[in-house]
């Protein structure tokens, strides 16, 4: 199974880039759960044990899904047939899946300020962080007097720190060399 996976993996990242340069995601998840339930049934299995060639697979794959593929889809569908990968789609459905689930995650970002933001302040920073981190974002706000000034996002391992305090942290720094 980890060998099927293993081929999945870059049919499925492929599909999945061209599917969000298409803004096509979930045409694309339904052409490739149609094809995977195709390819999983046992009278399709035997069908591509037979000695067919690839030509005739792809076409017959492509005449039985019919409207549910459209011709990216049929292009993929020759593309694994011409590579005797058919048997693989159930896997790059999963795998594709997991692109999809991986891509609406929603980011946590933590904005720390010394003094409350308003609506437009706090729109400005979910939009900014929304571009930087290319995923949308939850901002969780919370204040620190400490700060005296401005405020500190932070996200995983990404820090933007604007607040006076650390301005002034950096500079005793540098006045220290």
């Amino acid at each position: 199974m980890s060998e099927l996976t293993t081929i999945a993996r870059p049919y499925a990242k492929a599909a999945f880039d061209f599917a969000i340069e298409q803004n096509a995601v979930e045409k694309w998840a339904n052409m490739l759960h149609f094809s995977s339930e195709l390819i999983k049934d046992e009278t399709m299995q035997t069908f591509l044990k037979s000695s067919l060639s690839a030509s005739k697979l792809a076409d017959t794959v492509i005449s039985i899904c019919g409207e549910q593929l459209d011709q990216y889809g049929q292009n993929l569908i020759r593309l694994m047939a011409e590579n005797k990968r058919l048997e693989v789609l159930p896997a790059i459905y999963q795998a594709f899946q997991h692109y999809v689930e991986e891509h609406q995650k929603v980011a946590e970002v933590q904005v720390i300020s010394a003094q409350p933001l308003n609506a437009t302040q706090e729109q400005k920073i979910a939009s900014a962080m929304e571009k930087r981190l290319a995923r949308k974002v939850k901002l969780n706000c919370s204040l620190d007097s400490s700060l005296i000034a401005g405020v500190i996002i932070r996200t995983d391992d990404f820090v933007i720190d604007g607040s006076s305090r650390g301005q002034l942290s950096r500079l005793a720094n540098e006045l220290q060399l």
